[in-house]
């Protein structure tokens, strides 16, 4: 069975109504102009870009990989999304991602889901590219090293607004939460980086068109999508073979002694990444990734033409 997905994805009961409805309140307005600028900016080879990127990050985002202690953590993906597709189009794909983790697959809590858009789509995002967009005439080794140091960054800033929505609402004291959320992330950030360094890389390999570079070695056509499609699938099989380790959030809940004030959903559909009547099988877990992935392509496709065509 694939293991809690908790690294940002807060929980209901962890936060108060108070902090939980200011943080809905700053994702709604910034999604608000999100829809706005990707609107005025969407141009057809966003479209199925925007899809590749939310099924390949929904799928990447159920490898959990081991850090130190006991730990796992998995891609967030902002950073490397706000790099290919700019701060915009980019927060609107991590918004279709973390919504249908929750929706579909109770992945964070339905009250909290406000803050889990803004801590882990909406931050990582604008992070990601405020560092690309500072490095956008220099050398692909600089980019890589810069969008390295981007998603570490990311990881850390989103770390840090979770650790103070839970300090505002009571959970944990600031002193103690603090440098456990910090050092265990940090650590995270690194696998983040080495994967989103390794992601651009091909990129630039294969298509630094989508970069804005040009380049004779660029693959034509439309075989791009094919490949995303088919790393998607790939990404997708290896969920399995997860770590079972808990996550970043979740092991500090743990140790801090508040991992019970989370609450259950209201309600279950595919909860925990796997088909109620498949079991905890390997296969359960992949058809659930399947589905998930099917559904992100199809909410971010369906918005992205929507937006197109207004």
């Amino acid at each position: 069975m694939h293991p809690s997905p908790l690294l940002l994805h807060i929980p209901d009961g962890f936060l108060s109504i108070i902090v939980a409805v200011v943080c809905w309140v700053i994702t709604a307005s910034l999604l608000a102009i999100a829809i706005r600028k990707t609107n005025e900016s969407l141009g057809e080879k966003q479209i199925p870009l925007m899809g590749i990127m939310a099924a390949f990050i929904f799928a990447a985002q159920m490898i959990n990989f081991p850090v130190a202690g006991g730990t796992s953590g998995h891609l967030l993906g902002g950073a490397l999304a706000a790099i290919l597709l700019g701060p915009w189009a980019a927060m609107l794909v991590m918004t279709a991602v973390i919504a249908v983790q929750g929706l579909l697959f109770q992945d964070g809590g339905l009250v909290a889901m406000g803050a889990n858009i803004l801590n882990m789509g909406l931050i990582t995002a604008a992070i990601g590219y405020g560092f690309h967009r500072a490095v956008l005439t220099q050398s692909r080794r600089v980019k890589l090293t810069v969008a390295g140091l981007a998603a570490w960054t990311s990881v850390m800033a989103g770390a840090l607004a979770t650790t103070l929505q839970l300090w505002l609402s009571g959970t944990a004291k600031l002193g103690i939460i603090l440098p456990a959320m910090l050092t265990v992330h940090a650590l995270i950030g690194l696998g983040e980086a080495f994967i989103t360094v390794a992601a651009l890389g091909f990129i630039m390999q294969t298509r630094p068109d989508l970069l804005g570079e040009s380049s004779a070695s660029a693959l034509g056509g439309k075989g791009w999508i094919l490949a995303g499609i088919a790393l998607t699938m790939i990404v997708i099989l290896l969920a399995p073979f997860a770590s079972t380790n808990p996550d970043g959030l979740e092991r500090v809940a743990t140790d801090l002694g508040f991992l019970q004030s989370g609450q259950s959903a209201p309600f279950e559909i595919i909860p925990d990444y796997t088909v109620p009547i498949l079991g905890g099988t390997p296969l359960s877990t992949v058809v659930a990734g399947v589905i998930g992935v099917i559904v992100v392509g199809l909410v971010i496709g369906a918005t992205a033409i929507g937006l197109r065509k207004k």
